[in-house]
């Protein structure tokens, strides 16, 4: 068997809440639907009818794990749900979201959008002081420090608790009172507010608002803590303030185009890198053979950007197939490029004779780039130029991607040049990170672009040690 994982970075997690609808299951559901892209290997929903607790957490995507059956069980007005994709822990049913546990605070259940890199040193510490894990997950860390710590209610315990966590968190807490979300100091992951009617909602992404034609509110700022019960809502701002780091990522590839994430257009940013990339890294000397093509669907954006800007005509000659698993039989006579070719095929009479300038959003390994030059040259393409809307990534996340080790970056390893000839293009260029920034309109000192240039916002953890990276 082989594992279908084109080589790209794996989307993180996907959260939603909502509190005051009858049919808050049903919604959350939804609103996780919306957030599948964000991860795809398991979800869950915590619902709340006032009194208790109800659970339902499963392997799979959720519109064929989180069936009406299911949802009927999952009573009450308030709920938090959750979309995984693991970038910590195990993948196993153990690891699915939202974790419940019933302490000295009450019932309370969590999930979560990040990553905490000293995890696991805060896992040995209360393993040392008696605490059982149930799995391998960095959120459960946060549990169990809430249920050991002494408050007068599960708000006060929340907030002294994430006081003392490093990293960067998205945060959901249910109690059978209260919906609690929580957004780290420094903002790395998003996070928005939404109203329908009468009902608060909170969602990784605004397209989950859009799917239950609930209305955007505003962006939950960083260092904000916000908790929805009976009185209505109320907005606190617990933590020690510190520079805000948000993750450029989102708007390069994580985010649907359809979302608005810290506070703009994600399709716009993706539109204006196109632009910009075209203006760095023209294609010279094109004519009537020239054809700009986006590797779909994350390049589409861009591509279309790179076009208007260059002026080259732009079709989609690449054809994705969307429905695909994860896991397929492998021929028992080699096919090169088999499973790219699961998932993109070429429309051969649009690229044959052509100068093919390809949009990608990145390059992790190289492996997949090559396989799709090979495959576009293949379908009778003169010319195949690379173009790469973000910088080199060159650093691994600690906040919450799941990215190759630096090793197994080639911008890591290797120079433009030589990235270009081992994915056998006739030319390659990336996008500049003042580019990218200038294109998504963040602040440069308001956005963690760790990834490309390797200084890092906060400590990280490196094995038993912790290295402050900037």
């Amino acid at each position: 068997m082989m594992d279908l994982i084109l080589d790209k970075f794996h989307e993180e997690c996907g959260i939603f809440g909502i509190y005051g609808h009858a049919e808050a299951s049903t919604l959350t559901q939804l609103g996780l639907f919306a957030l599948q892209h964000r991860g795809q290997e398991a979800c869950g929903i915590v619902s709340s009818d006032g009194a208790d607790l109800h659970q339902f957490r499963s392997q799979g995507l959720v519109a064929d794990v989180l069936v009406e059956d299911e949802l009927l069980k999952l009573t009450g007005n308030s709920a938090i749900g959750h979309t995984r994709y693991s970038t910590a822990g195990k993948n196993t049913i153990k690891e699915v979201q939202p974790f419940s546990v019933t302490c000295q605070h009450g019932q309370i259940a969590v999930c979560h959008n990040g990553n905490l890199p000293f995890a696991n040193q805060k896992r040995a510490e209360l393993e040392k002081a008696g605490a059982i894990f149930s799995s391998t997950s960095d959120t459960e860390t946060i549990l169990h420090s809430i249920a050991r710590t002494q408050a007068k209610d599960v708000i006060e315990a929340v907030s002294k608790v994430l006081k003392e966590t490093e990293g960067a968190f998205s945060l959901l807490f249910l109690t059978p009172q209260c919906l609690i979300a929580v957004r780290d100091p420094r903002g790395f992951r998003p996070l928005a507010l939404g109203k329908l009617k009468d009902a608060w909602c909170v969602a990784s992404e605004t397209c989950a608002f859009d799917l239950i034609d609930a209305e955007t509110v505003r962006e939950i700022k960083a260092g904000e803590m916000l908790v929805i019960d009976e009185n209505g809502l109320r907005s606190f701002f617990p933590f020690e303030q510190k520079p805000v780091s948000v993750c450029s990522f989102e708007h390069v590839y994580f985010s649907r185009p359809d979302s608005i994430v810290f506070g703009k257009s994600v399709n716009q940013s993706r539109h204006n890198m196109g632009k910009q990339l075209a203006v760095e890294h023209p294609v010279d000397n094109f004519d009537n053979n020239a054809m700009v093509v986006p590797v779909p669907d994350s390049g589409v954006a861009a591509a279309v950007g790179f076009a208007r800007e260059s002026g080259i005509n732009f079709r989609h000659a690449i054809i994705r197939n969307h429905y695909v698993g994860r896991t397929f039989i492998e021929p028992s006579q080699s096919i090169r490029s088999f499973g790219v070719r699961l998932k993109l095929n070429p429309i051969k009479d649009l690229i044959n004779g052509k100068r093919i300038v390809l949009i990608d959003d990145s390059i992790v390994r190289g492996t997949t780039s090559k396989k799709i030059v090979q495959m576009v040259r293949e379908a009778g393409a003169k010319e195949v130029h690379m173009r790469i809307s973000c910088p080199p990534t060159i650093s691994p996340c600690y906040y919450g991607v799941d990215t190759p080790s630096k090793g197994e970056l080639i911008a890591a390893q290797m120079t433009v040049e030589e990235v270009c000839r081992y994915i056998e293009a006739d030319s390659l260029g990336y996008l500049s990170l003042e580019g990218m920034l200038k294109a998504t309109g963040i602040e440069t000192d308001s956005a963690c672009v760790a990834c490309w240039n390797g200084k890092y916002p906060t400590l990280i953890a490196n094995g038993k040690s912790a290295t402050n990276q900037i």
